[in-house]
């Protein structure tokens, strides 16, 4: 089928989550024989970040307005069997208006950010969606499930809400033999919400234990954050670095922002790739989690710095690899980028009948 997909970003991962699903999704749609044009917003902030400019599959197309996207992609648009708008997409407002009145095949919504989303529509500040917009949406794709998905068909007048977690390419992400340099790392951007957990599940732990080493990488952090000496500091980390990233890690840490910990059954991408890396994640508890891996056996939950040492100190080097073991053999299992490929297919199959 032919596929247009409106998304934030794919050539550059930098600050968002976003660009290794859809590199996933779009190469697993490629290999599948689907015609796949990704059209993504040039923006300045990316432009001088991009990990991934030219993706060797699908075709990717940067443009410079909405004047341009209208006028040179509406063909693209209309004749394509599906049109997926992601979220954060900028002006996605008016990107959506002008799909929903453009697109003559199934049009989806696609929510990488699903509570942030709903919080934001309740606010009335959503800059990328707004609650009229839902339901000309053939499909919302949330990255949440559980009772989320009820609340947007039945609150927000969606057709039809449908789970589409994140996912994993697993040619990307695999374990390395490389040398373990920490004993505990987070990879993430930094959120405000988010800092808390950061700071009470490995600030904290690495303040106790001064002999330990810890590692945290992403953008964006405040430059007043007071690190402990044993905390390393990387800025940015190309998609390309983190299944080494992952692999010099004894337990790798997993922290979820409060809109999703409250809407629940949100797993992160990051907790994926570090699982297909065989490495054992340590993450924050929310309901659904025991939905994507069986704790204790798949992965370990928890809820304070004493635990996170407790974890540290009782998961020995046999013990970590029957659990990274155990959680990769579970990611390959459910969560690919061709699970979600094939998902796809079926859900757009079910909208056409």
């Amino acid at each position: 089928m032919r596929v247009v997909v409106l998304g934030l970003s794919i050539t550059s991962s930098w600050g968002n989550g976003h660009a290794t699903n859809f590199r996933g999704l779009v190469q697993a749609l490629d290999a599948r024989g689907h015609d796949v044009l990704f059209l993504e917003r040039d923006v300045p902030w990316y432009a001088s970040a991009r990990d991934l400019p030219s993706p060797p599959y699908g075709r990717t197309v940067l443009y410079g307005s909405l004047d341009e996207l209208r006028s040179t992609y509406a063909g693209d648009v209309s004749d394509a069997d599906l049109v997926v708008v992601g979220s954060y997409v900028p002006d996605g407002i008016e990107v959506g208006r002008w799909v929903q009145t453009t697109a003559r095949g199934v049009k989806a919504f696609y929510d990488i950010d699903t509570p942030v989303t709903l919080a934001a529509l309740d606010r009335g500040d959503c800059e990328y969606l707004s609650k009229e917009l839902v339901p000309g949406y053939d499909l919302y794709l949330s990255f949440t499930g559980g009772p989320t998905l009820q609340r947007i068909e039945h609150e927000l007048g969606s057709p039809r809400a449908r789970a589409f977690y994140c996912l994993v390419d697993p040619a990307a992400y695999a374990p390395t033999d490389v040398e373990r340099t920490w004993d505990l790392g987070y990879l993430g951007t930094w959120s405000a919400d988010r800092q808390p957990k950061v700071d009470a599940l490995l600030v904290e732990p690495a303040n106790s234990r001064p002999s330990a080493r810890f590692v945290v990488a992403g953008p964006q952090y405040p430059a007043d954050i007071a690190w402990p000496d044993n905390v390393e500091r990387i800025d940015h980390l190309p998609p390309a670095e983190h299944p080494g990233f992952y692999n010099a890690q004894r337990l790798t840490l997993n922290v979820t922002r409060a809109d999703m910990v409250t809407a629940g059954w949100s797993p992160s991408v990051r907790m994926f790739e570090a699982a297909a890396c065989g490495v054992p994640v340590v993450s924050d508890w929310w309901e659904g989690l025991d939905a994507f891996f069986s704790p204790g056996k798949e992965i370990l939950v928890a809820t304070s710095a004493q635990e996170v040492l407790d974890h540290m100190r009782q998961t020995d080097e046999e013990r970590r690899a029957e659990l990274g073991a155990a959680a990769r053999a579970r990611v390959l299992a459910e969560h690919t980028a061709e699970h979600r490929a094939i998902e796809l297919e079926e859900h757009v199959m079910a909208g056409a009948r």
